[in-house]
């Protein structure tokens, strides 16, 4: 069970500059005797020692933040006031917070520790989660980033809205997190899914992190997410890692490119950035151990990566990909793609789970995007698995990667020829890195760094 800090103290976990705003107009709860809209018998009597007990005049309190020199917008919520529950002064308040961090261009910070909507309002509390997602929403077409810390408890509609609609989501270690709280769920249901590991594990959020690291990651989330108001300028092309020459063939450039030596994305991300954050899974359930993505720092600037290591990508890896790219686009962070697959995974699961329309989308994402794209084939680029992320236009090949339509065996195969025949054939598909820049796929072969 995850520590309960009370709403303040959470602040002062993340910092010590914090200037708390009030809402305007923030409305009272109506109703007879103030016992709220559906007159609820004693709500008045039980608002008022939530407040005696907590200080707090509701269950979030908000305003402007510094967390590592960065300016944001912050929200904390009161877990002591009625289980940080959500009703009408409470949509005031977050509504309001909303409103400040799109008409000052800040980050939303939110510090949630919610039970969900507050049965006393009814049907008024629930209508906040609208309220909620509108605001959001119009945070989101203006800019800024959201970015939420989940405590514990996370549940029902605060999870839904401000928790699950975040670009970015940290959770503390065994925060309970999950749309059901511990009272409404199936009796017979998994434990570990309600809590923050099991999220992280199913690509509900993106890393759980322990509370004397939680002010030092957000800081550096804020500053990732970060671009400056010029267009981005294009990811520079990463040198490659490997001093392999030239192949001759068709089939050596293949055999260049499967060898378990081969230098892989891990390397290649750990040799580019200075500091990197990962952003974990689809939001649909699924994560691809394969595919790596995220933001990372170089130089003083954001870019965001998305890198295949070498597996098969699985429709999970595509839609993370497509989240990250598309969240990038938004920000005007510009994005590196590093190619190294054999292609997509074409098993039974992989169709279940919606290959062709996450492989579809990661296209999309793609073709959409306005922020420069630049894209690095550092091994293996199987068809359309490969292609669906690499960038027109702006794809550069290292000595040891190919391209092809499709693998020789396979090409071979359809083409109903002896397996001799293969090297052939591979040569026959103009895959090499050379040809690719002769074909005007790729604009150049990128060698190691000179020193």
């Amino acid at each position: 069970m995850a520590d309960r800090l009370t709403a303040r103290a959470a602040i002062a976990a993340l910092t010590a500059d914090f200037e708390e705003l009030r809402a305007s107009g923030e409305g009272a709860a109506p109703g007879r005797d103030g016992d709220g809209p559906l007159s609820w018998a004693g709500y008045a009597d039980s608002r008022a020692r939530a407040a005696a007990r907590t200080g707090e005049e509701e269950s979030v309190v908000h305003g402007l933040a510094s967390v590592g020199g960065l300016r944001c917008v912050l929200v904390s919520f009161e877990f002591g006031f009625l289980g940080g529950s959500l009703g009408q002064r409470t949509g005031d308040r977050l509504e309001a917070a909303y409103e400040a961090a799109r008409t000052r261009a800040l980050p939303l910070v939110s510090l949630i520790a919610t039970g969900g909507s507050r049965m006393q309002e009814g049907m008024v509390a629930l209508t906040q989660l609208q309220r909620v997602a509108r605001a959001s929403a119009r945070l989101r077409a203006s800019g800024p980033a959201q970015l939420a810390v989940l405590r514990d408890p996370t549940t029902g509609g605060g999870w839904a809205t401000l928790g699950a609609g975040a670009d970015v989501i940290l959770a503390l270690p065994g925060a309970q997190v999950g749309f059901a709280g511990s009272r409404v769920r199936p009796p017979d249901a998994d434990p570990h899914a309600y809590t923050a590991e099991g999220q992280l594990a199913a690509g509900q959020i993106d890393a759980v992190v322990p509370p004397g690291e939680l002010a030092r990651t957000v800081a550096h989330w804020l500053r990732a997410l970060h671009a400056p108001g010029s267009p981005a300028l294009p990811a520079p092309v990463p040198d490659a890692l490997s001093v392999t020459g030239l192949p001759e063939t068709g089939w050596d450039a293949v055999r260049q490119a499967r060898s378990p030596g081969r230098p892989r994305a891990e390397a290649y991300l750990d040799a580019y950035f200075d500091h990197r954050l990962p952003l974990v899974g689809d939001r649909c359930g699924g994560t691809d151990p394969g595919l790596l993505c995220g933001f990372g720092r170089r130089d003083g600037r954001s870019i965001a990566y998305v890198a295949q290591c070498g597996t098969a990508t699985r429709p999970a890896g595509y839609r993370a990909a497509a989240r990250v790219i598309r969240l990038a686009d938004r920000l005007g962070v510009p994005v590196l793609t590093l190619i190294d697959t054999p292609g997509a995974a074409n098993d039974a699961a992989a169709e279940r789970a919606g290959a062709g329309a996450a492989i579809a989308d990661a296209f999309a994402a793609i073709a959409e995007v306005r922020v420069p794209v630049t894209t690095l084939v550092i091994g293996e680029g199987g068809s359309g698995g490969a292609l669906a992320l690499a960038a027109p236009g702006n794809t550069h090949v290292t000595r040891d990667s190919y391209f092809s339509v499709i693998a020789p065996e396979l090409a071979a195969a359809i083409l109903k020829r002896a397996p001799q025949q293969v090297r052939g054939t591979a040569d026959q598909l103009r895959l090499r890195p050379q040809d690719l820049v002769e074909l005007g796929f790729a604009r150049s072969v990128v060698g190691p760094r000179q020193e």
